[in-house]
């Protein structure tokens, strides 16, 4: 059971993020925050959009936009972008100094939500989705009870359904909904240091997040 810590009211929440009560509420109801009660929000939920929101005046990429910028950065293709826009891209990147800045820009590349799920769902799971790997990042998970990846947003519904997934804050399975085309999706993430980098980077856990900062701290410099 949840303790009293654990727990933060709507009108917390929306202070918090500086956002109405109202917003609070569309916000649980996409499932991007965990509505435990009525009025009650999972503090844990809350910390983890904050973290992966970034908050800034800097404004975030569409999602073509934000891919394209990965596929710059992890050296892929960039055929769907005209080319003015990829100048505008490459310019911007060259200028960006801080992670931080990087992940404010790349924040609506997916849809990010958490779930439970079953170790024999996850094998199941890890056939549908782009897996970028954190061993890269020198990260390993040691009983591989957990698993994160990118999967296309038609098909989360369904998804979520047939594995019998529960939402949860806390939860061993991260998927990051993406209306992209998921065939370029997945060629950009398969075997790219980047976009692990980006996943570690939001991490709830410090240890992880320091490793996907300084992967990305490493990539933003390569490219100048």
């Amino acid at each position: 059971m949840a303790t009293k810590d654990e727990l933060v009211s709507v009108e917390e929440a929306s202070r918090l993020l500086d956002v109405s009560p109202q917003h609070v509420r569309r916000l649980a109801d996409s499932g991007a925050l965990a509505r435990v009660a009525r009025g009650v929000i999972d503090r844990a939920s809350l910390d983890r959009y904050l973290n992966a929101q970034r908050r800034g005046r800097t404004r975030a990429w569409a999602e073509q936009t934000a891919w394209g910028a990965i596929a710059l950065l992890a050296g892929s293709d960039t055929d769907w972008l005209g080319p003015s826009q990829t100048s505008r891209i490459r310019r911007t990147l060259r200028d960006l100094d801080e992670p931080s800045d990087l992940l404010v820009r790349l924040r609506d590349r997916a849809s990010t939500q958490t779930y439970t799920a079953h170790r024999a769902a996850l094998s199941r799971l890890r056939a549908i989705i782009a897996v970028s790997d954190p061993t890269m990042l020198g990260i390993v998970d040691a009983n591989g009870s957990s698993l994160e990846g990118y999967i296309a947003a038609d098909a989360l519904e369904a998804t979520v359904r047939d594995l019998a997934l529960q939402q949860a804050a806390t939860g061993n399975v991260t998927l990051r909904a993406t209306r992209f085309d998921f065939a370029r999706v997945e060629s950009i993430v398969t075997g790219s240091a980047v976009v692990a980098a980006l996943d570690a980077a939001t991490s709830m856990d410090p240890r992880i997040r320091g490793a996907g900062e300084r992967a990305l701290g490493s990539a933003l410099r390569a490219y100048k």
